[in-house]
């Protein structure tokens, strides 16, 4: 028996086990937590109890981030979301972390941990009574629980000393902090992409066979000093992209004249930033690339955000304003320069962007010149001819600004955003898609608030685009008791409502052809037991994509949380979404609307059995209801094993997942430990099991080392993405990074 069916027996006795066996291995899950519950002789808290805090309790609470993380994946349907500008504040603040003694409400709003409630309160306790001696004062303020507490600790101190006052060019180069992080990954088997191919075979399908190679390359350099000063430099090259153009592996003259001289030796995508911040009436400017945030993300907001999840106070965004580009998505940024000023409680901010962008080449002239485009590409993928002949194709120029006024109880902000083509755009309008942008130039005009008023924050953004449509967003966060908030938003998005640089709360993609009406509310009956909740409802007015007429779903989620003690944490989940779609019954002559709904089950603990040892495991069970009244399901369970350094070089991150699903419909997403910069959260289905191991090594105190190798073994698979250029001839699929990080 080779090694290949040796694995593939294995892997289907297991599955087979457990698929048999499941309910009996969630009670024993839930026996052992009660096992552990007993031994640390838990004794039941009323509502007034005081938090007890001790030294080792306070630990970071990464499993917050993860489950946000994993909404975003699991609402925008994407696996490979670069989302490092979502946490690179967090990155940043672990290493220096913020002084609450010497702190203020933009740097707070940074960490994107705490809403504008807690920060309110936080702000006017340090008014009130004074610096903080330590840091367990915390728990005496309202909307500071053990939960917050412990999701902050990482990136907080309390301290008296506050550090130089004074910004001076002298004190930055001998303070500041040098960091080069350089980056190897590899799928080790062999894909069709990169497998040999004949010049006939070629000429014939010339998008058959991928340009470059397999490796993913990555290196960065980045100089900080404080959060004062920031510039830099970002490489990537995907896999199969061209690094060296001597390495072209096809050299003939036809295939050069398809790549219209597009492919070029180094990396395949650059970014580079200078970043200044509170430098006397210069609150920030950015010259290179850069993100600008504004209001609630109906006008102008080019970054990543939170959205629908367990986190029922994320739904309100908090804004920005400019701040530099670190992350290697080839979209979501400007090119140019921004800066804001600020004049007491006033901010004036403006920017300008022209950059090259990916698009689809519809028309040429007699000179063989660009004269329209079909599509804009988002991918930032080079690997073929077509996609390499469609690269930097377009021309795009944004300029805006902002005018804020900053109180401490009340903002309000107006923001413009002129966005303009070089090209014609002739978009291949058909009835669900004929009131989306296809033009030259848009213009957006939008107004923000935010009022806080003692424990309620109001805020929203009311947005008009050129072409006349609008778009309005308004919300509540009220904190009713300490034990009790509520979150209300509505929205209302016009069909023809256009902007390509927003991001706004919506259950589309894009704000645009929606309304709808979210309430969410956050219970704590105990100091161990938190209820999070929430129902959105929202209309399609138009058509969609495989939507032939005007719809209509809902969203709702039920999460209960359960810390026994500073040991154990746990949570079970239920949610539920329902859309509507096109029929796909086969005997149907016209396409009517029918409900698809998915129903996602979860357990999930974590158990500390030593200071540096943590275990954690989940079930995920899915149903996904067809509408021939046919329902497919699916099931997930993972065993995480932690041993984190406390003091050591060397920590690590094992998982063993099982997984089995009727189909991709049925498919489940999972956040995964990456090295840093990396974020996996694949999508299972089919039937397999999925190993990883992430090893992290202090080699030097300045010199740290990153290892991870994964792989997914399908055993009721043979081929793995039949028919594409990722193909694997096999049942399994690995991967290996490997990352290093100079400091000095």
């Amino acid at each position: 028996m080779n090694k290949d069916n040796f694995q593939f027996l294995i892997n289907r006795t297991i599955n087979s086990i457990i698929h048999s066996y499941l309910g009996y291995l969630l009670c024993f899950i839930l026996l052992v937590s009660s096992v552990a519950e007993a031994q640390i002789n838990f004794i039941p808290s009323v509502a007034q109890d005081t938090i007890q805090l001790k030294p080792d309790s306070l630990k970071a609470d990464d499993s917050y981030i993860q489950q946000r993380l994993e909404n975003i994946a699991e609402n925008t349907e994407s696996e490979e979301t670069d989302y490092t500008d979502l946490v690179e504040n967090l990155s940043y603040f672990a290493e220096h972390p913020i002084n609450l003694n010497n702190t203020n409400r933009e740097e707070l709003q940074q960490l994107q941990l705490l809403n504008d409630i807690q920060i309110s309160n936080l702000v006017t306790h340090l008014l009130k009574n004074g610096k903080l001696i330590t840091i367990y004062e915390l728990q005496s303020i309202k909307g500071f629980d053990l939960q917050t507490i412990r999701r902050i600790v990482p990136y907080i101190r309390v301290v008296d000393n506050f550090g130089s006052a004074n910004f001076n060019l002298k004190e930055m180069f001998a303070n500041g902090h040098n960091m080069v992080m350089l980056r190897y990954g590899q799928i080790l088997e062999k894909q069709t992409g990169f497998s040999s191919i004949d010049s006939t075979t070629l000429f014939k399908s010339p998008n058959s066979r991928y340009i470059g190679s397999p490796q993913k390359l990555y290196a960065r350099y980045r100089f900080t000093y404080g959060s004062n000063v920031s510039w830099g430099v970002t490489a990537e090259k995907d896999p199969g992209e061209l690094f060296l153009k001597d390495n072209q592996k096809f050299k003939y003259d036809w295939y050069n004249q398809s790549l219209k001289g597009n492919q070029g030796s180094g990396f395949d995508f650059y970014s580079a930033h200078v970043y200044l911040h509170n430098i006397k009436f210069v609150k920030s400017l950015a010259i290179g690339d850069y993100q600008v945030t504004f209001g609630q993300g109906l006008t102008a907001w080019t970054s990543y955000a939170f959205g629908k999840g367990a986190d029922v106070m994320s739904v309100k965004k908090s804004a920005l304003g400019i701040k530099p580009y670190t992350s290697v998505d080839e979209n979501k940024f400007l090119r140019g320069g921004a800066a804001t000023f600020a004049f007491k409680d006033f901010e004036l901010t403006g920017f300008y962007s022209r950059k090259h962008v990916d698009a689809n080449v519809s028309d040429t002239s007699a000179d063989g010149e660009i004269a329209a485009i079909s599509a804009l590409q988002s991918t930032g993928y080079h690997t073929i001819p077509s996609e390499i002949a469609d690269k930097h194709s377009l021309i795009q120029t944004i300029t805006g600004g902002n005018l804020g006024y900053k109180g401490r109880a009340l903002t309000i902000g107006l923001t413009a955003l002129d966005y303009q083509l070089n090209k014609d755009y002739n978009r291949s309008l058909t009835y669900y898609s004929q009131y989306e942008f296809a033009s030259k130039h848009n213009f957006n005009v939008g107004l923000d608030y935010n009022f806080i008023f003692r424990n309620a924050n109001f805020f929203g953004e009311d947005a008009r685009s050129n072409n006349g449509g609008l778009a309005f967003l308004n919300g509540a966060l009220i904190s009713l008791d300490p034990r009790l908030s509520l979150t209300f938003l509505h929205r209302y998005f016009s069909r023809d409502f256009q902007n390509l640089e927003a991001n706004a709360f919506a259950e589309n993609s894009t704000p645009q052809n929606e309304k709808g009406t979210y309430i969410g509310l956050i219970a704590k009956p105990t100091n161990r037991i938190t209820i999070t909740a929430f129902y959105d409802r929202f209309e399609f007015p138009w058509l969609k994509y495989q939507v032939n007429a005007p719809s209509h779903g809902n969203d709702y989620i039920v999460q209960l949380n359960y810390t026994p003690s500073k040991k154990i944490d746990m949570y079970v989940r239920i949610r539920e979404r329902v859309k509507q779609k096109n029929t796909n019954l086969a005997e149907s002559i016209i396409d009517y609307l029918v409900p698809y709904k998915t129903t996602n089950y979860r357990f999930n603990i974590s158990y500390s059995i030593l200071p540096s040892v943590k275990l954690k495991s989940r079930l995920d069970i899915i149903e996904y209801k067809l509408d021939n009244n046919k329902t497919e399901n699916g099931y997930m369970v993972y065993q995480d094993v932690s041993f984190n350094k406390l003091g050591k070089p060397l920590s690590f991150t094992i998982r063993y997942a099982l997984f089995q699903t009727d189909s991709y419909n049925a498919r489940i997403y999972s956040y995964e430990s990456d090295i840093p910069g990396v974020y996996s959260i694949p999508a299972f289905y089919d039937r397999g099991s999925r190993v990883y191991l992430l090893l992290d090594y202090n080699l030097t105190r300045r010199i740290e080392l990153w290892f991870r190798y994964s792989q997914t073994f399908y055993d009721n698979q043979q081929i793995i993405s039949a028919g594409s250029l990722t193909e694997i001839k096999g049942s399994a699929k690995s991967e290996i990074r490997f990352q290093v990080k100079f400091k000095f």
